[in-house]
C-alpha cells in the first residue's frame, strides 16, 4: 500500500524520509502544467518527469531514495507511485490533492488550474 500525505504534511514526511536518503519530489505533470504552477524545492530535490515518460526514464530515479509523487490532484501521481513500488522502490509516497492542494495549503502564490 502506498502511503499518502497532504502538502501541509510535507515537512513531517521529509523528516522521516531523510532516514532513507535525500528526499525527492517527483512532479509527473506535463510541461504545459509546469508552466502554470510549479513547486519550489525546499529541503528536497525536485524532479519533473511527465507520467507517460516514467518507464523510459526510470534509470534517472534511485530506488533507494525516498520519492513523493505529485500531479494536479493526486490521481496520476498515485499511479506513478504504484508503478515505482512495483519496480522495487521501497520508500514511495503520494502527495494527496496534488499541486492544487499545495497551492491551498503551502503556497497560496501558486496559480491554480
Amino acid at each position: 500500500m502506498i502511503s499518502q500525505f497532504r502538502p501541509k504534511d510535507l515537512s513531517a514526511w521529509l523528516e522521516q524520509a531523510r532516514a532513507h536518503g535525500e528526499p525527492v519530489v517527483l512532479d509527473v505533470r506535463e510541461p504545459a502544467e509546469l508552466q502554470i504552477a510549479s513547486v519550489k524545492p525546499d529541503g528536497f530535490t525536485l524532479l519533473t518527469i511527465p507520467m507517460g515518460t516514467i518507464p523510459l526514464r526510470l534509470a534517472e530515479l534511485d530506488p533507494q531514495q525516498p520519492v513523493a509523487c505529485l500531479c494536479h490532484h493526486g490521481g496520476r501521481s498515485m499511479q506513478v507511485a504504484q508503478f515505482l513500488a512495483s519496480r522495487g522502490f521501497e520508500n514511495v509516497a503520494n502527495i494527496a490533492g496534488g499541486i492544487h492542494a499545495w497551492a491551498a495549503e503551502v503556497d497560496p502564490s501558486l496559480n491554480t488550474y
